[in-house]
């Protein structure tokens, strides 16, 4: 039977006693983890915790991730103040399924919303527009102009 990958590493070097970066993949059952979690400024691992955080699971204020939370986020479930993803929910919100205040995607649903299914108090969709949403997308999305 084939091995799991582990791997747990990380810096020395610390800032305010949380490590610059860290590294945790795999499980480690002698200590009774079933993912690794890595904890830095900079953390990459299955759970990621970090300023800028890469991982299956991650939170931070710049995430990557399967799930991610946090600032500006870019996952498949996105929650974040700028959130990109297939799901994303966040102030600024743009994915395949999009929910904000600002909401761009396939469907989508905020006060200002543009999408294929758009719904909002603003909204621009394929069968309907209202004009506050176009002037608000034409001057602070342009590149949305189709």
């Amino acid at each position: 039977m084939r091995q799991p990958c582990v791997i747990r590493k990380q810096s020395t070097r610390r800032i305010l006693g949380v490590p610059l970066w860290s590294v945790a993949v795999g499980p480690l059952p002698k200590a009774g983890e079933r993912r690794g979690h890595a904890r830095g400024i900079i953390a990459v691992g299955d759970v990621a915790t970090g300023l800028l955080a890469i991982g299956g699971v991650a939170r931070g204020l710049v995430v990557v991730g399967g799930v991610a939370i946090g600032g500006v986020t870019l996952g498949g479930c996105s929650i974040g103040l700028l959130a990109f993803g297939g799901a994303a929910a966040g102030v600024i919100a743009m994915g395949g399924a999009a929910v904000g205040i600002v909401a761009v995607g396939a469907a989508a649903f905020g006060y200002y919303a543009c999408g294929v299914a758009a719904a909002g108090e603003y909204f621009i969709s394929v069968q309907e527009k209202t004009p506050e949403a176009v002037e608000f997308f034409k001057t602070w999305m342009p590149w949305l102009r189709r």
